[in-house]
């Protein structure tokens, strides 16, 4: 971890990482709702996502006046560690207060999201290669529905399905509402994004 007092010896990064597969077979499928949100990000802050090294994909730029690595681990879901382990220590970032991760989750429905300070992978394999990399569960992150699987379903069918027609506006609004979580995260504001997100689904 970080020492106290060497914040101020830095310039302080804040890496926000969206989980996904790499590859244009996996485009728009469910487990790169991450990935979708990392770009969405992208575009509005007018951060080219171009650098390739520590096993990713990203870029650096400015969000609200902060300094953020806006990053898509290009590892393979299940391996998402192995890349965010090395781009933290190379900006020495410390997990606890300077990262934010994005990604997908089936207990939510298409359109809703959830903020969390911290947590387990919750059955997630790109949180358990993360959790372990990092050797934390303390890091703040975003979670975009996908929707639950349907029985009888394979749920890596499921995740590397492609949405729906019918799931684009709702996938848009839920990207909305996680790019608004990452601004109230980048201020500090943790408890203010999850009392606004973190509603029961009707």
């Amino acid at each position: 971890m970080i020492q106290q007092g060497s914040l101020y010896e830095r310039i302080k990064m804040v890496i926000i990482a969206g989980l996904g597969n790499p590859g244009k077979e996996y485009e728009n499928t469910r487990h790169n709702a991450g990935f979708m949100t990392i770009d969405a990000l992208a575009d509005q802050y007018n951060i080219s996502l171009t650098e390739k090294k520590h096993k990713g994909l990203y870029g650096k730029g400015v969000i609200d006046g902060h300094k953020v690595v806006l990053v898509k681990p290009q590892t393979f879901m299940n391996l998402s560690g192995e890349c965010l382990r090395p781009l933290c220590d190379y900006y020495k970032a410390d997990p606890d207060s300077e990262l934010i991760v994005i990604y997908d989750d089936i207990c939510l429905s298409v359109g809703g999201i959830r903020v969390r300070k911290k947590g387990s992978a919750g059955g997630h394999n790109g949180m358990k290669s993360i959790i372990a990399n990092l050797d934390t569960e303390n890091f703040q992150r975003v979670r975009v529905g996908v929707g639950e699987k349907p029985p009888r379903m394979d749920l890596a069918d499921w995740v590397l399905g492609h949405f729906k027609k019918e799931d684009e506006e709702p996938l848009k609004e839920a990207i909305d509402k996680a790019k608004e979580a990452v601004l109230l995260l980048l201020n500090g504001e943790v408890d203010e994004a999850m009392n606004r997100f973190n509603r029961k689904e009707k």
